[in-house]
């Protein structure tokens, strides 16, 4: 007991620490250092969002895209009419809202039919948007006002605190352990009086409004944005890669799989601009087979190979029941 309160008091010691780097770090560091934090703190917040839902529920969604894009659009609209804060406010409160609503008719849906409809719902969005502006505003796309670096990094900073402290404290809740019963078994979590579709409908739309209030604060970084930017694809794959390389199962492992994603996609963009999306696939690809709890199952891997196992061992008792 007295070792597990120890060791609680280490590791918030030492993540009050690194935040009170990431605080002066701007006044040591070059601009360009400060636009790459900015985007390695935007993935860690949509990868922490995104298995804050689908990691302990095993609902694998692909709508990260809708929600920040919908943020990103808030902030094209609002960003000239309210201040900088409200206009954040507003896009977390309305992908918040939105997947209230789409809860309402999705999380009845398991498995593959689940995430087939997520993605439909990012495309969905997507197209409409774009047919709005064709054919009722007259033009596709929109400025955006700008924000400095400074104050873009200030903010992601503090979306990226709340959103850690948020998952810590429902995961390590009564309400963390009923997710946990929902991905195990949900007919099990029913008769032991869980909530189903209310838990996975809250958790679901607690976790898009991080996304949605990224996406309008990322939105200043960008002169000009229009549907194909705002609602990219990638920010619906990125999150679940980078959530399986660090390992989906605790927060660290995810922080850990978009940091390093993040820089490695910088790197191989610089260095080999040709075969940037072939190597980052290749990657993956070797993550997933031979690493499949991500880096943070790397030691026990380590220690199973030691043993003088195989990694990623076959069951010996056969392959598990469905």
């Amino acid at each position: 007991m007295r070792r597990t309160i120890s060791k609680k008091i280490f590791y918030l010691m030492l993540f009050s620490l690194i935040f009170i780097l990431m605080v002066i770090m701007p006044s040591y560091v070059s601009p360009y250092t400060i636009i790459l934090l900015n985007s390695i703190f935007m993935y860690i917040i949509l990868t922490v969002s995104w298995a804050l839902f689908s990691g302990p529920t095993h609902y694998l969604s692909l709508a990260s895209a809708a929600f920040f894009g919908l943020g990103i659009y808030v902030s094209a609209i609002l960003g000239d009419k309210l201040p900088l804060l409200v206009v954040i406010g507003l896009g977390g409160l309305i992908s918040f809202l939105l997947a209230l609503l789409v809860g309402l008719s999705s999380l009845r849906l398991r498995g593959m039919y689940f995430t087939i409809f997520t993605f439909g719902l990012s495309e969905l969005i997507r197209h409409s948007v774009q047919w709005w502006e064709v054919n009722k505003t007259g033009t596709v796309g929109r400025w955006v006002v700008a924000v400095d670096h400074m104050t873009v990094y200030y903010v992601m900073l503090g979306i990226l605190l709340i959103t850690l402290v948020v998952a810590y404290l429902i995961r390590h809740s009564k309400y963390g352990l009923a997710l946990l019963s929902i991905g195990e078994s949900e007919e099990a979590a029913e008769h032991i009086g869980i909530n189903i579709n209310a838990m996975k409908m809250i958790t679901f739309a607690i976790s898009t409004f991080f996304m949605g209030a990224t996406g309008a604060i990322m939105a200043t970084r960008w002169s000009y944005i229009d549907p194909s930017i705002a609602f990219n694809p990638l920010f619906s794959f990125m999150p679940v890669l980078m959530a399986i390389f660090g390992g989906v199962g605790n927060i660290f492992g995810q922080i850990l799989g978009a940091g390093v994603l993040t820089l490695l996609a910088d790197v191989l963009l610089t260095k080999f601009p040709y075969y940037y999306m072939l190597l980052y696939g290749m990657i993956l690809v070797v993550v997933v087979l031979f690493l499949p709890k991500g880096l943070t199952g790397l030691k026990e891997e380590v220690k199973r190979w030691r043993e003088g196992g195989s990694v990623n061992p076959v069951r010996k008792d056969g392959p598990r029941p469905e």
